[in-house]
């Protein structure tokens, strides 16, 4: 049940499924209201230390859920050719949106060449910086990155509850359920 199946998704996959879900939405939430924030509210400087240690450890899960997802095998895809190919392309975008807005966010980050502390934990060093209008730069594509994963996300969902409601079939319950992952080929139902 730990370990994905041909059949299911195991309960390490559906933990960082979910992690990275929630914690993806509530980064957009809290860096879209910081935003908003004026120089004298008393979240000016501590909401972007949270966001930024969120961020980075969220980065770091990501980089442990690639290699998961590397070592493990891929539940079989149900639908048409043409769903399991936007399926296929949708995840690698997905990926790459992630890694693109959490890159962008370190370089905003160490513009100014000081490294970022984690919560207080440890400190991630600052090794690249200086870069002619890095924090701009970074900051627009940090901002428009992360408007595209959030639309993108919100599309994925839509086709999960797409394949759930009106195809009937067991891909938004498979990331739902690992028992799904120790069902055989046969049998189509989950214990």
């Amino acid at each position: 049940m730990l370990r994905n199946s041909r059949n299911g998704w195991g309960l390490v996959t559906i933990f960082f499924h979910w992690l990275s879900a929630l914690t993806i939405i509530g980064l957009f939430a809290l860096g879209w209201w910081m935003t908003g924030l004026g120089y004298y509210d008393p979240w000016y400087n501590q909401a972007p230390w949270i966001h930024r240690s969120i961020g980075l450890l969220l980065l770091f899960a990501t980089f442990a859920r690639l290699i998961w997802r590397i070592a493990q095998p891929s539940p079989n895809v149900e639908g048409t050719r043409l769903e399991r190919m936007g399926a296929h392309l949708g995840h690698i975008a997905l990926y790459v949106l992630v890694l693109v807005v959490m890159v962008s966010g370190y370089l905003i980050s160490t513009a100014n060449g000081r490294g970022i502390s984690v919560f207080g934990w440890f400190e991630v060093p600052a090794l690249v910086h200086g870069l002619p209008n890095q924090a701009s730069l970074a900051g627009d594509i940090h901002w428009y990155t992360a408007l595209a994963l959030m639309i993108l996300a919100a599309g994925h969902a839509l086709a999960a509850l797409k394949h759930h409601w009106f195809n009937r079939d067991k891909t938004l319950v498979r990331m739902l359920n690992p028992a799904y992952s120790n069902v055989k080929d046969s049998d189509n139902t989950a214990p």
